[in-house]
């Protein structure tokens, strides 16, 4: 099998197994994803959070799932559990539709590391 068609498969493991525990069946997207995955990073997974907030931990997971890649860097928690990272390298220049496909790939390997899909 290509390996487009193994990334795609494994995409939509993730999707369909994320969408079932946290949407009711309504089939999450990308930004969605990502947020989910700050907010397990943070570990504060039961309470609200303000708008700036749920942007950080958009930030937070980017920053996790780059970090295999090398782009960034683990640093330390504040006093308040949220993890900081550092850039390691500058995030090449993509489309729109490589920046999709990196993301994705990302995801797929969190979600493998985590043991959570095949």
């Amino acid at each position: 099998m290509a390996r487009d068609e193994i990334l795609k498969e494994q995409w939509e493991q993730v999707v369909k197994k994320l969408s079932a525990q946290f949407a009711e069946g309504d089939t999450l997207d990308l930004d969605a994803i990502i947020y989910l995955i700050g907010v397990q990073e943070l570990g504060q997974l039961h309470r609200a959070f303000k708008k700036d907030e749920k942007l950080n931990l958009m930030h937070i997971a980017i920053c996790r799932l780059l970090e295999p890649y090398g782009y960034y860097e683990f640093d330390y928690f504040d006093e308040e559990g949220w993890p900081h990272y550092t850039l390691k390298e500058a995030l090449p220049t993509l489309k729109a539709g490589e920046q999709s496909v990196l993301m994705k790939e990302a995801i797929v390997q969190y979600f493998i590391e985590k043991e959570l899909i095949d």
